[in-house]
């Protein structure tokens, strides 16, 4: 009544304390955003880099395409961000930045769900941080990477879902205009990363869950239907224009065909890598905690214990993280690839909200406590300032491992002093002679396309990596040699010694001044009985 009768008489003060609002809505997520760049950004890689950074890095500022599943929704953010962030230097560090900003816009979501999951925003401030240095997560701010996207926009459709939720609790008429905007995130998810088909199941779940009687409202299954599907339609649409009509400088597979595309979005190429998923179990749920014990240290103990707190506490909540935490972990179990800690950002984002909840009753506890013994202490300090003190106490406790352990962390993935690529590419195109063809393989070729299409230096060489030849089906490495060797300088560069063996016994190679990975340079074919 006072606050309304203070509205009547003086109508700048409705506007003050929207603005009061906003700015208490907006401001702490910003500050958590804000420290994780201070920290990630002094370790940031400077330059270009080997194997599937040196792709991206090329990629995102000529808007081509990438290796299966193509991830077009990192390639067109990854555009825009070079344009936008072009006075921090050269495209590569720009796309290197743009990983630490995710991450940080990851760490920002998680500070307001936390927030809203245990109404304090000291303890999401916490969370936040602790999400956005956890080592895994760390290390990919550090370089470009579509995974810190993914968590970024998985963290958004988490606080999306959570915000519906509310929202429909609280029967705000405008409730469901945010499961539209989870059903966007959603979609640009899918666009980016195949993982986040991991948790339709769960989101699926979870909205029957918050409106069982959902499938009885045509109106806005049509409207997250038709935002889904049509956004992930606009999104993939960029493999086939820039394969095709509008080809870029770089383009992967063939995505301007029917087959193509369909190789590319369903990432075919890695089919098979999923293997014997039901097999050593309790290896793998051993493997699983000393991961968690890796990543969390001190606190891997109250992950089980948070998400306990969060079924009591947040019951819907728990089934759409406890099943999302459960698919993805089986299946990352057994998913052979190259550098499977990838794919465990969403598991870290899930187990810190768990232990955000956690924290959360920890905190109504201590201030339960403070006011039974309110009659001993002063009214101010027992009604206003235990409960700050307590969320500080339990924000610092939260963050303990992570401050013990920050300069070990900084150090591990610090990789501010990694120019080995942009010195290898130097010394190798200082060397290689004008109009040379290189048979190249993934990570070094990746740096050479960066050289040409970003850099624009050495237009006269023709790379030609393990996937060109697929392409262009020109056979194997010695039948690339063959067809170019008699007309143009042919250079060799091979990661599999038993590749190199193979070209060896029919081809004689000179090996250049340039350290690894050495490059070598096709001197004749090998005489027969040689």
């Amino acid at each position: 009544m006072v606050r309304a009768e203070l509205a009547r008489r003086d109508p700048d003060s409705r506007w003050l304390e929207r603005l009061g609002a906003w700015a208490g809505a907006v401001l702490p997520p910003l500050v958590v955003g804000a420290l994780a760049v201070l920290a990630i950004a002094p370790g940031l890689a400077p330059d270009v880099a080997f194997w599937d950074t040196g792709e991206f890095q090329t990629v995102l500022p000529i808007l081509g395409t990438a290796h299966p599943t193509g991830y077009p929704t990192y390639v067109v953010i990854g555009f825009l961000a070079n344009l936008l962030l072009a006075p921090l230097g050269e495209p590569a560090f720009r796309m290197n930045a743009l990983s630490m900003l995710c991450v940080a816009l990851a760490a920002g979501v998680a500070m307001r769900l936390v927030a809203r999951l245990t109404g304090s925003v000291v303890v999401g401030m916490a969370i936040g941080l602790g999400l956005a240095l956890t080592p895994g997560v760390w290390r990919i701010a550090t370089h470009a990477d579509p995974h810190s996207l993914h968590l970024a926009l998985v963290a958004i459709v988490f606080a999306l879902l959570l915000r519906w939720e509310q929202a429909r609790r609280d029967g705000q008429p405008t409730a469901d205009r945010w499961l539209v905007a989870a059903a966007a995130a959603f979609a640009l998810s899918v666009g980016n990363h195949s993982l986040t088909l991991l948790l339709a199941l769960p989101v699926g779940l979870y909205v029957l869950a918050v409106d069982p009687g959902i499938l009885r409202r045509p109106r806005l299954v049509a409207a997250c239907t038709a935002t889904l599907v049509g956004i992930i339609v606009l999104v993939y649409l960029e493999l086939p224009l820039r394969a095709g009509p509008f080809r870029a400088p770089l383009v992967y597979a063939n995505p301007e065909t029917w087959g193509g595309f369909w190789y590319v979005a369903l990432a075919e190429q890695f089919r098979g890598a999923l293997l014997d998923p039901f097999g050593n179990l309790g290896g793998k749920a051993g493997d699983l905690m000393t991961l968690a014990v890796g990543q969390f240290g001190v606190l891997a103990p109250l992950i089980p214990l948070g998400f306990v707190a969060t079924v009591v506490r947040h019951p819907r909540f728990a089934l759409l993280t406890g099943s999302a935490m459960g698919i993805t972990v089986f299946f990352n179990a057994s998913y052979v690839n190259a550098d499977i800690g990838r794919y465990y950002l969403g598991p870290a984002f899930w187990a810190w909200t768990w232990i955000g909840v956690l924290a959360g009753v920890a905190l109504e506890v201590l201030i339960a406590a403070g006011r039974a013994a309110g009659p001993a202490l002063p009214a101010r300090i027992g009604h206003r300032w235990a409960p700050r003190l307590a969320s500080i106490a339990l924000a610092a406790v939260l963050l303990v491992q992570t401050g013990a352990d920050f300069s070990v962390r900084a150090g591990a993935v610090d990789q501010r002093a990694d120019t080995v690529a942009r010195r290898w590419l130097e010394a190798t195109l200082s060397e290689i002679e004008p109009n040379a063809v290189v048979v190249s393989w993934w990570s070094t070729s990746t740096v050479l396309w960066y050289a040409q299409y970003v850099d624009h230096l050495r237009p006269d060489l023709t790379i030609i990596d393990d996937r060109t030849r697929l392409d262009l089906n020109y056979g194997e490495a010695t039948d690339v040699i063959a067809r170019f060797y008699a007309a143009r300088p042919v250079y060799v560069i091979r990661g599999d010694p038993a590749d190199l063996a193979r070209i060896q016994v029919t081809w004689n190679l000179a090996p250049l001044t340039v350290f690894s990975p050495q490059v070598y340079r096709v001197v004749g074919p090998r005489a027969a009985g040689g």
